[in-house]
């Protein structure tokens, strides 16, 4: 790299390499651009790091562990479980090289110049990149601006060797005796399922009335009573109210209905949300609009108020995923590349890694109502379905949302194995504008959990096959 005060100039300047970043990088390179990417961390962000990768790395271990204990009603008992737990963060820790060595393989296959750095910008086509040595001045036509989130810190909950982020509990070097969660969100909820199923005694303390806000009840109803067969006590509107820290664990402080309570455990992990990553980046220097959380405004095709300057992933409205990130990245370097994308959100899923896992797309059958469509739900359950009953894994259902005039597929959810693949199926029906009959019509597999699926568009039809109308 050039150092000094000479300006180097660029075509496309990607801001944070994660899946948003990386993602519209490659695509950019892809429509004939040439693209520096400038990361201060590693490539890959906080999801391949830190995030969605290692989180399902250590869920899909306490799986293993659950499955290890063996299952009576099957036949199969084991005698004894022993865990290595440094074995499994080194096989959690090799997952994420992979993918991250992967990421980096991919920008340079494609040509897009990777820079190491913070970036201030210093007005609408410049911005000076900062490492630990140097500073260097760049020169740009276009950005796109995917530097990401940060975990919530309450004031009362500082982080450190016992007060844990997410990164912390992903990392820690033993299986805890006993674990706090604030926060019964999808991290939260994740996180105290994977430890409960290595044999962490978890206490998970939410403040609203239930946990997994956005989905319907019916859903986190089915989450919470594994829960409870894993030993995990879940409290609702309760309100964390601070710590006392010890060299050997916490005592942690909440209110229930006006009444005080305390806690030990172990480790507390706090999951009360993410702020998006806006400040010391000098976007006041440029005029970028954004809200008061520092969350950034854009339009239809991820552009700023600023017209050469994009911004997508966790920095702008909407849910903080990764899918949704990259989805952006594509449209926001589409666009720069002169081509017509624009962002059509009705599509993406949302998925929660829980037990049974979660997933919904499109409407739900409330929110279709209150859009103005006469719409209508069908269900069919795992537990009249010969795969889920095979794999002795039959709680959920898969739940249909149709137009009632034509059939036309709005919305999904599922609550029950493998709900994290099976939404793809109705993302595309969402977005292809399929009927139930298109759906039914699909011949799938038997015996297979995606024949759920068909079942379900049957019903809409009113005419199932395995089900009494």
């Amino acid at each position: 790299m050039v150092v000094g005060d000479f300006p180097i100039e660029l075509d496309t300047l990607v801001v944070g390499a994660g899946p948003g970043g990386y993602v519209a990088a490659i695509r950019a390179a892809q429509t004939g651009q040439k693209v520096t990417i400038v990361e201060k961390g590693e490539l890959g962000g906080v999801c391949l790091n830190v995030g969605c990768v290692p989180s399902k790395a250590l869920i899909q271990a306490g799986h293993r562990v659950e499955y290890a204990h063996g299952s009576e009603d099957m036949g199969i008992k084991t005698e004894k479980v022993s865990v290595d737990f440094s074995k499994v963060q080194e096989w959690k820790s090799g997952v994420v090289k992979k993918l991250t060595g992967g990421v980096e393989g991919l920008l340079k296959g494609n040509k897009v110049d990777i820079v190491k750095g913070e970036v201030y910008f210093v007005d609408k086509n410049t911005v000076k990149v900062m490492d630990d040595k140097n500073s260097q001045t760049y020169t740009f036509k276009n950005c796109i601006i995917a530097t990401g989130s940060s975990p919530i810190e309450l004031p009362t909950f500082k982080y450190s060797d016992r007060v844990l982020d997410s990164t912390g509990a992903l990392n820690l070097k033993e299986i805890p005796e006993k674990l706090v969660v604030i926060g019964g969100g999808y991290v939260g909820t994740e996180l105290g399922t994977a430890y409960a199923n290595f044999g962490t005694e978890v206490t998970i303390l939410e403040g609203a009335k239930d946990i997994i806000g956005g989905f319907e009840k019916q859903m986190t109803s089915l989450v919470k009573k594994h829960l409870k067969k894993k030993g995990v006590k879940v409290v609702t509107e309760a309100m964390a109210k601070g710590v006392e820290e010890s060299k050997d664990g916490v005592k942690v402080s909440y209110e229930v209905k006006g009444k005080k309570e305390t806690i030990e455990a172990d480790y507390v992990l706090v999951t009360v949300g993410r702020n998006p990553n806006t400040q010391e980046l000098g976007l006041e220097q440029v005029g970028i609009e954004m809200n008061d959380k520092g969350v950034i405004k854009i339009d239809k095709q991820c552009r700023t108020n600023i017209d050469n300057i994009y911004a997508i992933g966790d920095i702008v409205p909407g849910p903080p995923l990764a899918h949704k990130a990259s989805y952006e990245g594509k449209i926001a370097a589409e666009v720069i590349g002169g081509e017509k994308s624009e962002i059509d959100y009705n599509a993406i899923p949302a998925v929660v890694f829980s037990d049974p896992e979660l997933a919904s797309v499109g409407y739900t059958e409330q929110s279709a109502k209150d859009a103005g469509y006469d719409a209508k739900a069908s269900k069919f359950p795992f537990a009249a379905n010969g795969r889920a009953l095979s794999l002795n894994n039959s709680d959920g259902f898969v739940k249909l949302i149709t137009r009632k005039e034509d059939g036309l597929v709005i919305g999904a959810q599922i609550a029950g194995p493998n709900a994290s693949d099976m939404i793809a199926e109705l993302g595309l029906a969402i977005e292809a504008g399929m009927t139930a009959e298109d759906l039914a019509l699909t011949i799938h597999a038997h015996p297979t959990l995606g024949e759920i699926t068909m079942e379900a568009a049957e019903v809409a039809m009113g005419t199932p096959i395995h089900m009494m109308k």
